[in-house]
């Protein structure tokens, strides 16, 4: 049976660093292709802010990189994975461990992970193009997304759109895990995102719905 412990994480911030002086981008350059503020692109490369998957789908592709360029993502070329042999591993500075559970075949649009996220820990609010899907498994998730809150408990879930402000956070003492699949949709022409548009926001579940609490 294949070790699942978790890889040990990776030096992201350096190696997004080596992509762009590679292509001979600025930081403000790369802030105009991928619709990241410079100040938080900075903060990456010096290893003080780690980006969710959907930020640095972003980052990867303005760099004309995929994400596993930058962290070393088990491949999966088959259409099927096993339980047993699906692997984990975790980005430097995160406590989030992830699993791939879409498959690296060419051409592919879809991402899709199994996020563990342990008690306490809270994610930045990013805002990127294309969608995204989550679906709670198990514990409880609070989704803040363009400025309300909604708290999913497992079974629980919620579509939005990638260019509305989102973050999320475990606000219990135990670990929860989700279902996350995303779509990013890259223009020909890199442009940077505008305000969020209105609706979009899709949450289903008993336990969905808009909260009077904030982030823990």
């Amino acid at each position: 049976m294949t070790n699942k412990r978790a890889r040990m994480p990776v030096a992201l911030g350096q190696r997004i660093r080596k992509r762009r002086l590679q292509m001979a981008m600025t930081l403000q350059a790369l802030s105009r292709a991928c619709g990241v503020s410079v100040s938080y692109l900075s903060q990456v490369e010096r290893d003080n802010a780690v980006p969710t998957l959907g930020t640095l789908a972003e980052i990867a592709a303005a760099l004309d990189v995929g994400i596993d360029h930058f962290i070393a993502t088990p491949r999966q070329v088959d259409s099927v994975t096993r339980a047993e042999e699906r692997r984990r591993f975790s980005v430097a500075g995160n406590s989030v461990v992830y699993e791939r559970i879409g498959a690296d075949f060419a051409a592919h649009e879809l991402s899709c992970f199994l996020l563990n996220v342990p008690p306490s820990y809270r994610s930045e609010t990013v805002r990127h193009s294309g969608e995204e899907i989550v679906f709670v498994l198990e514990g409880e998730i609070l989704h803040m997304v363009d400025g309300q809150s909604f708290l999913l408990r497992a079974g629980d879930s919620m579509h939005y759109l990638g260019q509305q402000p989102h973050s999320y956070s475990n606000p219990g003492d135990a670990p929860a895990r989700m279902l996350w699949t995303g779509k990013m949709a890259h223009p020909a022409t890199p442009t940077i995102l505008g305000p969020a548009p209105a609706g979009g926001l899709q949450a289903t579940g008993s336990g969905s719905g808009p909260s009077d609490g904030a982030l823990a």
